[in-house]
């Protein structure tokens, strides 16, 4: 069954069959709420805000995008509030409540391994926001340019540009210091 046959039966009220929807992209959505947020406990809050928020908001959906393009907008938006929601307490203390990312390293040593997800994901923290979006966007919900461009709701073009700074600065800040 396509997405299309899916969201008619979602549309009225078919609880399993918006399970086999989101089930399809459950994993990227996922990804992109960890990446955004940079932890476990605000990308599972994240999660659950955009299965919830898709569910409730599925009639508005036009199918002018493709539906898992429409589920990554609602997933960015979500892990974005819970960043900001994060940073508006940050003055109450910091937990160790970040996880360990998989990286497509080939099975590196575990503490070499710990340390370059670290410094990954403080490197992406301190991307600014709109470009840190549409690269996590590119490379871990292997969205199209002109996905990313319908979702912050700028250019194909300044997707690019932002793509390619977020980029030059993640090579920046990751480079061993000298």
């Amino acid at each position: 069954m396509d997405d299309a046959e899916l969201i008619l039966r979602c549309r009225n009220g078919d609880q399993d069959a918006f399970a086999e929807l989101v089930g399809r992209y459950r994993n990227n959505v996922w990804g992109v709420c960890l990446q955004i947020t940079g932890n476990q406990f605000d990308a599972e809050d994240a999660l659950q805000e955009t299965l919830t928020a898709a569910w409730r908001n599925l009639d508005k959906f036009r199918g002018e995008s493709r539906f898992n393009t429409w589920l990554h907008r609602i997933a960015a938006n979500a892990a974005l509030t819970a960043v900001r929601r994060r940073h508006d307490i940050s003055s109450l203390g910091a937990g160790d409540d970040e996880i360990e990312l998989q990286l497509e390293d080939p099975a590196p040593r575990v503490d070499d391994r710990v340390t370059t997800v670290d410094a990954v994901r403080r490197a992406l923290a301190e991307v600014p926001e709109d470009f840190r979006v549409a690269i996590v966007l590119r490379e871990f919900a292997s969205l199209t340019y002109a996905d990313i461009a319908e979702h912050q709701g700028v250019s194909v073009q300044t997707v690019k540009t932002r793509i390619h700074r977020a980029r030059t600065q993640l090579v920046k800040l990751l480079a061993p210091v000298t």
